[in-house]
């Protein structure tokens, strides 16, 4: 068999980095995400399961003395193997689409609108692969206010949600949600990976820190920052379509689609419910790009590959 060329394996060698600094950065911020989540779900069309938490902290800390530490890690598997595939595609078809653009000049030159531009391709493509995943998650996720309540959960496990889904609502009930998801993911890459591409380059450029720990650190918060405030109200709108399971009385979904829950929403619950978790988003986010950014860095350069 002929060797692979090199940018093939180098291909290849990202895609592993990349997974391997995302699992890291997941498993150690994922207690942020299950709060934002059940913040999201917190009012959903003017029901409430038992007492309602106000705030990110009463919320975490609500999970915690009912559901116990575990509770906070409900839905970490699927949560790690979405970002297997979804973080390693988007980084790697993120740095493709860009080295196409640039033709061999400095990624200085690239324009914010470009760097958005691919940056939010890359997402949509990420997303649809990974989109199951993130939906077995969402439902493991909000399961904890079924065992509060004294209900057993939908599911014991990854395995079973998957066969379940699939044997209850189809094999494409896996991309329930995918629309605002991917409109998510586009949003989020869109702030995510051009504000640290420019970010970065822009402080390394213009000699104000080298191409070091400390640019990275900077360049992950700003991005954080960015793709929360354009993200959240997707993100919301993504997290209860795809909490949502026909397997009621009548066999009917709450929302028919992105649109109808995002203006079933507003209405029940007004317009600033589209940022529920805002928050711990942004608590998350800034965290979670600092130990995926600086770990993928630092990885990068161990491997012998250039920086980002």
């Amino acid at each position: 068999m002929a060797p692979a060329s090199a940018s093939q394996e180098n291909i290849l060698l990202r895609l592993v980095l990349t997974s391997s600094s995302a699992v890291v950065a997941e498993a150690a911020t994922f207690p942020i995400d299950i709060t934002k989540t059940r913040l999201q779900l917190q009012g959903e069309l003017g029901y409430s399961f038992g007492k309602v938490k106000k705030g990110a902290f009463g919320t975490a800390i609500g999970i915690f003395k009912d559901e116990g530490i575990s509770g906070l890690y409900r839905g970490l598997s699927p949560a790690l193997l979405r970002h297997a595939f979804y973080t390693s595609l988007r980084i790697v078809i993120y740095e493709q689409l860009r080295t196409a653009l640039l033709k061999g000049e400095e990624v200085q030159s690239l324009s914010v609108a470009k760097t958005a531009l691919i940056g939010g391709t890359a997402g949509i493509i990420g997303q649809a692969v990974a989109s199951p995943a993130d939906l077995v998650k969402v439902r493991m996720q909000s399961d904890g206010r079924l065992v509060k309540l004294g209900h057993s959960p939908r599911y014991t496990g990854i395995s079973d949600a998957f066969s379940k889904i699939i044997k209850n609502e189809g094999l494409f009930g896996l991309w329930r949600g995918v629309g605002p998801n991917v409109q998510r993911a586009c949003l989020v890459n869109m702030g995510e990976l051009a504000c640290y591409d420019q970010a970065k380059q822009f402080v390394v450029s213009h000699g104000v820190l080298g191409d070091n720990i400390y640019a990275h650190t900077v360049a992950a918060m700003l991005s954080g920052l960015s793709a929360t405030i354009l993200s959240c109200p997707a993100d919301v709108v993504k997290t209860r379509m795809m909490n949502q399971a026909i397997d009621g009385k009548d066999g009917v979904a709450a929302y028919k689609h992105s649109l109808d829950c995002l203006t079933k929403t507003v209405k029940a619950e007004g317009v600033m419910a589209l940022w529920k978790g805002f928050f711990p988003t942004w608590t998350r986010l800034g965290p979670w790009q600092f130990v995926f950014w600086v770990s993928y860095e630092q990885l990068r350069k161990f491997s012998g590959l250039s920086s980002f």
